[in-house]
Order: C-alpha cells, then sequence, then structure tokens
C-alpha cells in the first residue's frame, strides 16, 4: 500500500512532465521550420512577422486544443469503461460519436453548413441527444440502467445512426465531401474560436466526473455492494452518464471522432494508479493529452511537407499498441 501511495504521485508528477515537453513540442514542431529562439520570441515578444503568425496563430491553438481534447477523451474513456465494466469500451459506446456524426451530415445536407464553428453546435447537439436516447433505452426495466443494457442500447443506436450517415453520404456528393473532413478527426485548421463555445461543457463535465468518483469505487465493488455502503447507485450512473456525454460530445464536436484514445489510456492509467478512481480519472485525462498531442506532432513529422490528421495517426499507432497491451497483460477486470 505504501508503494501504491508513493508510486500514485510519482506517476502523475512525471505524466505531468511528459504533458509539458509534448506541449513545447507540439508548437515547435510543424511543416515550417522555425528556430527555437524565433518561437521564443513570437510568444513572448511578437512584431508580426511570418513565424510570430505561424506560432500564436497556429501551432499555439492546435496545442491548447489537443490538451482540452486530449484530457477529455482519457476521463471520458476511464468513465465509459467502468460503467460498462468493459474493459475494451470506449466512450463511442454510448452512440456519443456517431449521434455528434449523424447531426453534422443533417446539417451539411439539409442547411448547407460547411464552418467548423457551425459544426460544433450541431454535433453537440447530436451527441447530447445520442447519448439521451440510449440512456433512455438503457434504463427501461425494473433494474434500470445497468452495464449490459446500456452496452446493448448504445450499440443498436449507434448501429442505427451509422447507417442514416451512410444513406445520407451516398445520396450527397457535397456532404461527403464536407463530411469526410471532419469525420477523420484532427486538430489542423481548428481555432480557438471553435473550442471556447464547449470549454463550459467540457468543464462541467469534468466537474461531474469528480464528484462521481467516490460513487465509481464503490461500483467497482458490485451494485449490491455499493448500495449496502450506502451510495445511490441510480445517482452515480446518471453523473457518469451525463460526464460521459459532455466530455466526449463536447470533444467530438471541436476535432471530430478519434479512436482509439479513450480505449488504450485507461488502461496504462492503470498501471500508475491502481483501480482508484480518484487517481485514476486526472491520470488519464493528463494522459489522453499527451497521447494526443504526440500523435499529432508525429503526424507532422512523417509526411512533410504534408501532415497526416490525428486521427489517422492514432488509428495506426493505437491498434498495435492496443494489441501488444492485450497480448503482454491480462487485461484488468472491470
Amino acid at each position: 500500500m505504501a508503494v501504491r501511495t508513493t508510486r500514485r504521485p510519482l506517476g502523475l508528477l512525471l505524466i505531468g512532465s511528459a504533458l509539458l515537453a509534448a506541449a513545447v513540442a507540439s508548437v515547435a514542431i510543424g511543416a515550417k521550420e522555425i528556430p527555437l529562439d524565433a518561437i521564443w520570441h513570437a510568444l513572448v515578444s511578437p512584431t508580426g512577422v511570418g513565424d510570430d503568425l505561424v506560432v500564436r496563430e497556429l501551432r499555439v491553438p492546435r496545442t491548447v486544443i489537443g490538451v482540452v481534447v486530449g484530457v477529455a477523451l482519457g476521463v471520458g474513456g476511464a468513465l465509459m469503461q467502468g460503467h460498462t465494466r468493459n474493459p475494451l469500451a470506449d466512450p463511442g459506446v454510448l452512440g456519443v460519436t456517431q449521434g455528434a456524426a449523424l447531426a453534422v451530415v443533417l446539417a451539411i445536407f439539409t442547411l448547407g453548413v460547411t464552418s467548423p464553428l457551425a459544426y460544433v453546435w450541431f454535433a453537440f447537439a447530436g451527441a447530447l441527444a445520442a447519448s439521451a436516447v440510449v440512456f433512455a433505452l438503457g434504463s427501461a426495466g425494473r433494474a434500470g440502467p445497468t452495464p449490459v443494457t446500456l452496452a446493448l442500447a448504445g450499440a443498436a443506436v449507434s448501429a442505427l445512426m451509422q447507417g442514416l450517415v451512410s444513406a445520407l453520404v451516398l445520396l450527397d456528393r457535397q456532404s461527403l465531401d464536407a463530411f469526410r473532413f471532419w469525420q477523420v478527426g484532427g486538430l489542423a485548421g481548428r481555432e480557438l474560436s471553435v473550442l471556447w463555445p464547449v470549454l463550459p461543457f467540457l468543464v462541467a463535465g469534468l466537474l461531474l466526473a469528480a464528484a462521481g468518483a467516490p460513487g465509481m469505487n464503490a461500483l467497482a465493488l458490485g451494485e449490491e455492494v455499493a448500495r449496502s455502503l450506502g451510495h445511490r447507485v441510480a445517482l452515480t450512473r446518471a453523473l457518469g452518464i451525463a460526464a460521459i456525454t459532455l466530455l466526449v460530445g463536447g470533444a467530438v464536436a471541436v476535432c471530430g471522432p478519434i479512436g482509439f484514445l479513450g480505449l488504450v489510456v485507461p488502461h496504462v492509467a492503470r498501471a500508475v494508479t491502481g483501480p482508484d478512481y480518484r487517481w485514476l480519472l486526472p491520470c488519464s485525462g493528463l494522459l489522453g493529452a499527451v497521447v494526443l498531442l504526440l500523435a499529432d506532432v508525429l503526424g507532422r513529422v512523417v509526411a512533410r511537407p504534408g501532415e497526416l490528421e490525428v486521427g489517422i495517426v492514432m488509428a495506426l499507432v493505437g491498434a498495435p499498441f492496443f494489441i501488444a497491451l492485450v497480448r503482454r497483460k491480462k487485461l484488468v477486470k472491470l
């Protein structure tokens, strides 16, 4: 126990240091080579020259968005695996991703929306609506929401929405072209103006996640044990689902769907913190930001002078990494 108690703060400190290093790399590395002294000059005393604009208008906003979205997806993934008691669950299980995708396609198809700033509101609304439908379906019956009913309802709603998205995209090529860029998932081209409208919802999601952490520890022992300890299981479930919806819905609205991050990061975080959600959630959030920034930097390096979107990099790197994780160590039983 003493080893674990010491390892947790040390692990968070190391992950925080890694996040700082990843943020520096995100600002310093790009398609355009900029000397470190010019980057420092752009941050401290800009004069409006070309390098200053690249750093302040493109790389810094991209880094800030990467940190916020990475934290949201990391915490959302840890919550999702805890509430479904499924180590293979990712934040999209509740239909959040497909709900956002359907709303974006409908906005393009019916209203001709093409601006990323406009996508945010439609994507977020679609994510909230899909999650509400899944929670309502998963709560039907005397037992209320359970890991099995939530997972089944999420799978059914996601499949339905995926079919509708495919049908709409096939009907209108313009929808396909505009939707394809959003669907890949990435940080390129995102400005802070896209993040600000969603930021309050992401903060609310983090606060709900923190409030529900003690209840998550009790739920990990089983619902009957949690009730016997005086925890309100239904309230804990509601807080968790609301947090997942706000966090993942906001992240998807800003950057599009980014796979594997919310699936892999919680497993790595558990190796540092153990099963205690009071430590697991912040560790997953910080680690999610580190992984997302590093994947974004990798996409800029391997495809110079162009770049690979971070959603593609996460798919290429995340899938083999997760397979190696499964083969090396038995997944934690949740």
